[in-house]
């Protein structure tokens, strides 16, 4: 009688393991299903965001010293909008280097690995320290077409 109840034992461990396993499975179906929720939702959205038109907007623009116009540094913004005029994607905004017209994450950086002797590098480094002194240069980049810096 003792080796029947020992198989009754394992019976019931393979049993409890069974729906141990049973509530995983059933879980994890349950996580399945609210994940496809989630992704059909956030399907929709992205098919709604495809639907609308948008249009990518580039504005180029100089800075230039008044008293010395022949210094500018050129300055793009790049953004896209909807229909609506409302921004959709992020501006981004950038410097040309003076020589190579690469792009430049800041106004001195349009200088880099080149230089006027003398009164020449004066007066770019005057337009360098005027256009980071400008303010809400972003929005400036964006809109307009050349800003005179006294």
């Amino acid at each position: 009688m003792q080796k029947k109840k020992k198989k009754n034992n394992k019976n019931k461990i393979k049993i409890s393991k069974m729906k141990n396993i049973g509530a995983s499975v059933s879980a994890v179906l349950t996580a399945e299903k609210k994940e496809a929720g989630v992704e059909k939702v956030v399907k929709e959205e992205v098919e709604e965001i495809k639907e609308e038109e948008y249009h990518q907007m580039v504005n180029k623009m100089i800075f230039f010293l008044s008293e010395a116009p022949e210094y500018q540094i050129s300055a793009v913004a790049e953004w896209a909008e909807n229909s609506r005029g409302d921004v959709v994607v992020g501006v981004d905004t950038y410097f040309l280097h003076v020589m190579t017209g690469q792009r430049c994450e800041n106004a001195r950086e349009c200088l880099d690995g080149w230089s006027e002797p003398g009164e020449g590098q004066e007066k770019w480094e005057t337009l360098c320290s005027r256009i980071e002194e400008y303010g809400n240069l972003e929005e400036t980049i964006c809109d307009v077409k050349s800003v005179e810096l006294f």
